[in-house]
């Protein structure tokens, strides 16, 4: 990917023109307002670019180009070592303590809109985990319904992970959502073919983050003449680990065995998702945006060091302590690069202490947007320091009631940072039920190895009132002392020593292409398959195996015939969408050991949308010999069947 550069004497002009209309503005005009372009990695930790200083195995150039046209901040955190807690602050600038969604479980069944105590706790802990809410509630302000609201066009690409309809993003402001996946990471690989519902890669082995940026930059394109709010939140560098195999071979010969990061997989997968920030850069700067655009690169969380890729973990966050699902800095201090040209001094460094709960103020301030009657945040512009000013914030918390079992972990905690000293409150570890606490000086102590608790009394009672009052406020649901705890089966030698969770591995179907054009239009889900003499052979892999096939709009009555034969008896079901979007269904039976036949008549719909036929989960292997979407007076749109059945 080529770096396009800018001379300095048109860049600061151009900038200095921009600045100029920005503020400038008559009575009757409306004032411009800059593009922003947000783009958020998942699971890139700290020591995984080249701005810091701690790699020589990963490439990172493209962060590099946007650093030089910003400011890089040193001491940004998350306000979760997890990603649906972080990304829920980044869109309502509120602390994962007040919003009660402190784990990512937002695609889970379940439905849950606040935190609870929680029900079952293990007799060897000493405090219970509150049960975390688990979709970001439609009823808080959102950085994307403020946008929106201002006349921006909203779009979001890549992860969501905050929660399936209705909490999509949809539902927060975004009047785009592609590839609209509420999962944990991309859906079955990084390379095609994936498994997204209705979302088919371009071309065989495509790349889902080189999609993501290609989508993006037509929306872009799209939008290039009106603001617009772009929220690429990338799917890398989250599990399954996959990527490129050019780029693994690449890597594969430059593996160092005495660095801590030796993952040839994990670097490919940061050179792709650091391609696709120069892809974008490479769209404003083809479209002369670059000069009015506001472009935020962050993480969600720390890199992950409890998973196990090429025979090691997928990275080291060194010299950090800890990684992903800790309260250690691996786990939260995280990479950040502001840009805006004509307001953020280009090449520039700042060591201020920032949060992901303030974004959504600082853009409202970099806007000159009002935030709404009684909104609440957690967080606080930033933008003194972005303009190179002196900037003194709060204190800032991070709330983890949980312990994962990963290294380093910890149990249920929160921890404050203010200035040079960070202090972590174990909930009720101590004797009799009293917390328990780590603090540290991370000017001298970036590794977190000194707890200097016992020597400062009085900075720990200090940090530990802010936390307090922290809590209060946010009325947030907090860990209380283990009514079942069995202090016979406490075995507090084993915190912190998590295990690695060595890959999975994954089923190799028989066939699996999505383009496969025998399959005349329908394309196979959840399911193995292979043709036999013209009939299809189904074998399930998930709960909910189906075939779908773009319908098209209908205007006349439909019908859809098919012929299969199951194992067993079951019940399956036809699905479609309408003009509305909501879905509609119809049940069939089918008679284990025989052939099944069956026509099933479609009222007329103004757009049919996605049709599927979802198989019976039980009756399976299946035979299919026919299956035909037709509308009336039309031909097929959908027609598979044998070359002998007429």
């Amino acid at each position: 990917m080529k770096s396009l550069g800018n001379s300095s004497t048109p860049h600061l002009f151009n900038s200095f023109l921009w600045m100029f209309f920005l503020t400038f503005q008559t009575a009757s005009s409306t004032p411009l307002r800059p593009n922003i372009v947000f783009i958020l990695a998942d699971d890139l930790g700290w020591a995984d670019t080249t701005l810091y200083g701690h790699t020589n195995f990963y490439q990172t150039p493209h962060l590099e180009r946007l650093a030089k046209r910003g400011m890089t901040f040193t001491r940004a955190y998350s306000a979760s070592p997890l990603c649906s807690p972080t990304r829920a602050s980044i869109l309502t600038g509120q602390n994962p303590a007040r919003l009660g969604l402190t784990s990512p479980t937002c695609h889970l069944p379940e439905v849950q809109l606040q935190a609870t105590l929680g029900t079952k706790t293990n007799p060897g802990q000493k405090a219970t985990q509150p049960k975390s809410a688990t979709r970001l509630r439609t009823d808080i302000p959102t950085l994307g319904k403020a946008l929106r609201k201002a006349g921006y066009q909203t779009g979001h690409f890549g992860k969501w992970h905050l929660g399936p309809e209705p909490y999509s993003p949809f539902q927060h402001g975004f009047q785009v959502d592609v590839p609209h996946w509420h999962g944990p990471g991309p859906k079955g690989s990084y390379v095609a073919p994936w498994s997204y519902p209705d979302f088919d890669p371009s071309h065989p082995k495509e790349h889902i983050e080189d999609r993501m940026a290609k989508e993006a930059v037509a929306f872009i394109e799209q939008h290039k003449d009106t603001p617009f709010f772009l929220n690429y939140w990338q799917f890398s560098v989250h599990a399954p680990f996959d990527a490129k195999k050019e780029l693994i071979e690449k890597y594969r010969k430059r593996v160092n065995p005495k660095s801590l990061q030796q993952s040839p997989t994990y670097a490919a997968m940061v050179e792709s998702m650091d391609d696709a920030v120069g892809t974008l850069l490479d769209t404003l700067d083809r479209l002369k945006l670059t000069d009015k655009t506001i472009i935020v690169y962050f993480s969600d969380n720390g890199g992950n060091m409890y998973n196990s890729i090429d025979n090691t973990t997928p990275t080291s966050n060194a010299p950090l302590r800890g990684g992903k699902a800790t309260m250690f800095e691996g786990g939260i201090r995280v990479p950040m690069i502001v840009s805006y040209p004509g307001k953020v001094r280009p090449g520039s460094k700042n060591d201020s202490l920032v949060q992901s709960t303030d974004f959504y103020p600082t853009l409202l301030e970099l806007l000159g947007l009002q935030k709404e009657k009684d909104q609440t945040f957690d967080g606080v512009s930033i933008v003194a320091a972005l303009e190179g000013k002196n900037f003194e914030r709060p204190p800032i918390f991070t709330y983890f009631p949980h312990n994962p079992p990963v290294p380093d972990w910890i149990p249920p905690s929160i921890s404050v940072h203010q200035g040079l000293w960070k202090l972590i409150r174990e909930f009720h570890q101590g004797h009799d039920s009293a917390h328990r606490y780590r603090l540290f000086n991370l000017e001298k102590d970036l590794g977190e190895r000194n707890n200097l608790a016992s020597k400062h009394p009085e900075k720990v009672r200090s940090l530990d009132k802010l936390i307090s009052d922290f809590l209060k406020e946010t009325e947030a649901v907090v860990p209380v002392p283990n009514p079942s705890f069995d202090p016979s089966k406490y075995r507090p030698e084993e915190e912190g020593k998590g295990r690695i969770r060595q890959p999975k591995k994954k089923p190799q179907p028989k066939s699996n292409d999505p383009f496969d054009p025998r399959l005349k239009g329908w394309k196979v889900r959840h399911a193995n398959y292979q043709l036999k003499n013209g009939i299809l052979h189904l074998t399930p892999t998930g709960t909910d195996p189906f075939l779908g096939t773009g319908a098209k709009p209908f205007d006349a009555p439909s019908k859809f015939t098919f012929r299969i034969k199951a194992t067993s008896d079951g019940q399956g079901k036809i699905t479609w969408s309408n003009e509305s979007g909501s879905p509609k269904k119809r049940a069939f039976q089918l008679k284990g050991g025989i052939w099944n036949e069956q026509t099933l008549n479609i009222e007329p719909e103004t757009n049919l949308g996605i049709f599927r036929i979802h198989l019976p989960k039980d009756g399976g292997p299946f035979l299919i010999d026919h299956l035909t979407l037709s509308k009336e007076g039309k031909e097929a749109v959908a027609d598979f069947k044998p070359p002998f059945r007429k």
